[in-house]
């Protein structure tokens, strides 16, 4: 397989060749399902497109609190398929699919109840480590234990000593969910599939009652393609209804929005060496191990307001620091909160109007001749989803198609990480980088690490650190725009890197030297490195604004003060 090249002239190439001839499967939606199925189509011998209205991984599957789990709250509900499936998909990504992307990360559960809460909590975790090796995956995970107060305390001296009468400590494990759909695509289009993003469906093509492809605006150059397919799969997550409509059909399933918010502060404020699961009344509430900083999250609240860009209140944010205070030796304030991030989970609609009840399952249909719909789910399955989906748009073909192979494909930079991770040392003596740096490369990029090298060796400068995010490289903002599909400032601050919620300013300090860094690759002139600096302050303060806002109505509003860069 060849490295793909995302970079404007293979974008501009994809949209043309798309139009050429007719596809076998072209799927709409460029978030992990979306480009999860392009990956499985094409390695399957047939000819794929992928449209994404707006960047890679730009509404969902940038905004989850970045875990790759079972789901131990699924095990209580007594979910065992949808658990075992998840974990075994979790073994895949950590051995085999995606090692460079997917760590281990550990979790303490504090016990507040003597007795029966140990056995109780003790049967489950229990259960999930022996689930998680049944499938042959799994077993890099280090078990489960049971920690008394005092030891639960040394791990994680930040608890309150009367918030626990013990523990127990499991492993998951996590990733950067944009970076990963970023090397998604990237495989996809290695293997012969045509992507673009800033793509955006504006109706499909029918004949009679069957769909035979989409009209497809290239919203960045504003020309208009018809792209034919045989099979067109409706991957859009939250989106899936109104991309529905455009068919006259809803489908028969509805898709609702549940909105999740997570809080980013800085390492120092929180003193342990594990992650923390906590119970709260409505669901369960993580604190994730995040480079030099935590993650705290997450909320579980119905959302039908502007699905682009969804709000955090400031209600949202009092919620999360009341319940991560409860056990907290030292609490933490608004001043500790760096970055905020919100996302919308596409659950199927049941019976009961809490979102937290909605289905985490995910669901294939047909709607229509030559429309597959694929809806639900959760982030660690993406790749059975996919399966599911390219499945039933196999049935409308008529051709004998090779079965899913995506098991044994390993994404773009994973194929020689762990030699090139042993090497380290030896390519920061090579390089004149700090080891940590290099270490820092390989867990985003794994063997692609020699591309950024590369622009490193032809233009020194571009091995030093941003000036206001010192944590990544000149060169990663230049490899965002030439090699991974980076369109704007904003899909590098926010997606390709983590600026906008790793930095107290959100990455405003920053926005200057990559946009500088960005123009030479994208062509922009000095009036558009403006434009794209003034638009990211602007979508900045309209989150602030929006943080501070009591309630959703009021902090959609503010939120929506800044349109996007490149109106749909």
């Amino acid at each position: 397989m060849r490295t793909a090249i995302l970079g404007p002239a293979e974008r501009a190439e994809s949209l043309a060749s798309m139009a050429e001839r007719e596809l076998d499967v072209l799927v709409v939606g460029g978030g992990v399902v979306g480009a999860g199925t392009a990956l499985d189509a094409v390695t399957r011998g047939l000819s794929t497109g992928l449209v994404e209205a707006r960047d890679w991984a730009s509404g969902t599957s940038s905004r989850s609190s970045k875990l790759i789990h079972g789901g131990l709250r699924y095990l209580e509900m007594l979910d065992f398929a949808l658990v075992r499936e998840a974990l075994k998909e979790r073994g895949l990504l950590l051995e085999k699919l995606a090692p460079h992307l997917v760590k281990p990360v550990p979790f303490l559960y504090p016990l507040q109840h003597k007795g029966w809460e140990r056995l109780y909590a003790g049967a489950g975790v229990a259960l999930y480590d022996v689930m998680s090796m049944a499938p042959g995956h799994g077993r890099g995970l280090p078990a489960h234990r049971h920690l008394s107060r005092r030891h639960a305390l040394r791990v994680a001296p930040c608890l309150k000593k009367d918030a626990l009468v013990g523990a127990l400590q499991y492993y998951d494990a996590q990733m950067d969910d944009a970076r990963f759909v970023a090397a998604l695509v990237r495989t996809a289009a290695g293997y012969g599939a045509r992507v673009a993003n800033r793509a955006r469906v504006t109706g499909f093509l029918r004949e009679g009652e069957r769909v035979v492809g989409a009209r497809v605006r290239d919203v960045e150059g504003d020309g208009e393609y018809e792209v034919r397919a045989k099979q067109v799969v409706n991957a859009t997550g939250v989106w899936t209804d109104d991309t529905q409509a455009m068919v006259g059909e809803r489908g028969q399933f509805h898709v609702r929005a549940s909105k999740g918010i997570h809080l980013v502060v800085p390492k120092d404020r929180i003193h342990s060496t594990t992650g923390l699961i906590l119970r709260t009344e409505k669901s369960v509430l993580f604190v994730i191990p995040w480079g030099r900083h935590w993650i705290v999250g997450t909320t579980d609240t119905g959302w039908d307001l502007d699905k682009a860009h969804p709000a955090a209140s400031s209600a949202d944010i009092d919620y999360l620091l009341e319940h991560v205070n409860s056990v907290l030796a030292v609490p933490l304030t608004r001043d500790d909160v760096q970055g905020v991030y919100a996302g919308l989970r596409p659950l199927l609609a049941g019976e009961s109007e809490a979102t937290s009840k909605l289905s985490r399952e995910h669901t294939v249909a047909h709607p229509v001749p030559g429309l597959v719909v694929v809806a639900g789910g959760k982030y660690t399955t993406y790749r059975v989803m996919a399966e599911d989906a390219v499945d039933e748009a196999v049935h409308g073909l008529d051709a004998r198609v090779a079965a899913c192979v995506t098991e044994d494909t390993p994404l773009v930079g994973a194929e020689g990480y762990r030699a090139l991770w042993n090497a380290r040392a030896r390519t920061a003596a090579r390089t004149g980088l700090h080891v940590v740096r290099i270490e820092h490369l390989l867990n985003r990029y794994g063997t692609l690490t020699e591309e950024v090298l590369e622009l490193v060796a032809g233009d020194p400068s571009l091995g030093e650190p941003l000036q206001a995010a010192d944590d990544y490289l000149r060169a990663e903002i230049t490899y965002a725009a030439s090699h991974e599909g980076a369109r704007h400032l904003d899909d590098v601050l926010t997606r390709r890197t983590r600026i906008s919620i790793e930095t107290f300013d959100r990455g405003t300090r920053s926005a200057r030297e990559a946009a500088e860094l960005m123009a030479p690759v994208l062509g922009w002139d000095n009036e558009r490195i403006e434009r794209e600096v003034r638009h990211y302050e602007k979508r900045v303060e309209a989150e602030r604004e929006s943080q501070r806002q009591p309630d959703d109505l009021t902090a959609d509003a503010a939120r929506l003060g800044a349109p996007d860069i490149v109106p749909l």
